[in-house]
């Protein structure tokens, strides 16, 4: 589980007013031109889901079906399939025998056994917002000291008992929040705007030097926060008149930072009263290859898994994603395996990008117009 990314409204407000990714089809028309075998008869009536309205349509409206290589989000279906909700189930079965069949296999077995349905607001809206999010690898000491100052810390034991918790001012300047974290740390990174970053992606991986100078990778991974609201420290900065930071906006961040005084670089980081505790994990080979844990309960697959508003769309669900602008054009099969809390509404998704700074620029870039479409059992 993660906090979410920052969202500019600006940008919000641009992608709500784009065009249609493609046009929509009515409930119960006929099949297209070009539909596959199978692809045929009445379409099923629209359906209510919480805070979204699925709208029944033909596997030709869906861009990019024939082209997607279905064996990448077929990793993501397996992933989903060591835990999957009772809709899902029954079919996991198929998924796990179908992980090593032909591009063309996987598709004909899709349309026979699942129903695409587009995503759309309550109030008929199918366009939405697409941004993105990526684990970041950091350098950690296990120790304070020699340019290793900012904690990252486990849950404090009064967590469940104070709700919300202290805010980061007061975690920075109480002495009773700093006396419930002391002996909870983790370990400390060189640059506040690096653990700031961390906060908000909710994970990430630390290169540690360890206390005999030997070095790890292990992963730490979002264990809790403070219940204190989310604040955008771009906006803070654009509302000081500082300006919007440029994108990758951890970099452009810290190159603020650097011209600016300690007391300023303070007032921006205490902007955002959110503070996320972490737990360390260890990462094996295996886990490499993966993310962290998504709210689902499995590893997130880069480039296939979305987080999602659960109240619009159910962990597991596989999801045809649609979506162009700065980052680029996608066409693709996901899996809805985790959530944030910036991802609200029915037609919203968070892009899992990867790891490392590659993946961070690519997040950084994504903030497009959207839309999905749920594939669900017959």
């Amino acid at each position: 589980m993660r906090m979410g990314t920052i969202i500019a409204i600006t940008a919000l407000l641009a992608s709500c007013a784009s065009p249609p990714l493609s046009p929509p089809s009515a409930p119960g028309e006929p099949a297209a031109a070009g539909s596959r075998p199978g692809d045929s008869g009445p379409l099923p009536a629209p359906m209510l889901q919480g805070k979204s309205r699925w709208v029944a349509v033909r596997w030709a409206e869906l861009p990019g079906f024939e082209e997607d290589a279905l064996f990448e989000g077929w990793n993501a279906w397996l992933k989903s399939c060591e835990r999957p909700g009772p809709v899902f189930a029954p079919l996991c079965a198929e998924v796990r025998r179908l992980s090593i069949a032909s591009a063309e296999a996987q598709r004909n077995w899709m349309v026979s056994r699942l129903q695409p349905y587009r995503v759309e607001s309550l109030q008929g809206t199918a366009d939405g917002l697409l941004t993105s999010y990526y684990e970041p690898v950091l350098k950690a000491s296990r120790q304070a000291g020699a340019g290793y100052e900012v904690p990252l810390y486990r849950p404090p034991a009064s967590l469940a008992s104070r709700k919300p918790w202290y805010s980061r001012q007061e975690i920075d300047t109480l002495p009773e929040a700093r006396a419930a974290l002391r002996g909870r740390e983790i370990a400390w990174l060189a640059d506040p705007v690096e653990a700031m970053s961390l906060h908000i992606q909710g994970s990430g991986r630390l290169s540690l030097t360890e206390a005999d100078g030997s070095q790890r990778m292990v992963r730490v991974a979002y264990a809790g926060s403070n219940e204190q609201p989310f604040r955008s420290v771009t906006q803070w900065l654009v509302d000081q008149g500082e300006g919007r930071m440029t994108a990758p906006w951890v970099e452009s961040t810290k190159a603020w930072a650097a011209k600016s005084s300690p007391q300023r670089v303070q007032q921006m980081l205490w902007s955002n009263p959110r503070y996320t505790f972490f737990q360390e994990q260890p990462l094996s080979e295996l886990d490499a290859a993966f993310g962290p844990k998504g709210a689902q309960g499995v590893a997130l697959t880069p480039g296939r898994s979305i987080a999602v508003d659960p109240g619009s769309i159910p962990y597991g669900t596989p999801v045809w994603l649609a979506s162009r602008g700065g980052a680029g054009s996608l066409q693709k099969l996901v899996l809805a395996q985790d959530t944030g809390s910036a991802i609200v509404g029915a037609v919203r998704a968070d892009y899992f990008a990867g790891t490392g700074p590659e993946a961070g620029q690519l997040a950084a870039r994504m903030n497009q117009p959207l839309r999905l479409w749920v594939l669900w059992p017959r």
